[in-house]
């Protein structure tokens, strides 16, 4: 299908990249349906809403940041997309680039889990007090792997 994206005109989508969150995303909740595509620059993806142009998230791997990061998430919850293992989760965490050129940041508290099956997703909160919605991206980067 032909999608008007934000960050890349016109585009080809593929029905399997297409991703459903029933409860939308925190302060975007109208918003349920999206595709995810890969950004040219590597580790990044565009989570890309099929009903509005001009919503959409830069996302990255939360793992590749942080090889310690732990998602505590209740089992009602990922029940609730379908995912009784962990093996059938995809995690991205969203990217925020400020308008004024202040510090690129990443949430990791507020992490985007999808069940690779279904494609259906939800956002969840994590109370680990580790996890902040504003972790300085290039700190992150210049610290992965570490």
């Amino acid at each position: 299908m032909k999608l008007a994206t934000k960050a890349c005109g016109e585009i080809e989508v593929d029905e399997r990249q297409k991703v459903v969150f029933p409860q939308g995303l925190f302060g975007f909740e109208k918003y349920k349906e999206f595709v995810v595509f890969d950004a040219d620059e590597k580790p990044f993806y565009w989570l890309q809403s099929v009903d509005a142009e001009k919503i959409a998230f830069v996302l990255i791997n939360p793992f590749f940041l942080r090889p310690d990061y732990e998602l505590s998430i209740s089992n009602e919850d990922l029940a609730e997309i379908g995912i009784y293992s962990p093996d059938k989760a995809l995690v991205f965490s969203i990217v925020t680039i400020p308008k004024d050129g202040g510090n690129v940041t990443v949430n990791l508290q507020g992490p985007l889990v999808i069940n690779r099956d279904t494609k259906t997703g939800r956002q969840a909160i994590l109370n680990d007090e580790r996890w902040k919605t504003k972790h300085d991206l290039l700190g992150e980067l210049a610290g992965a792997g570490k």
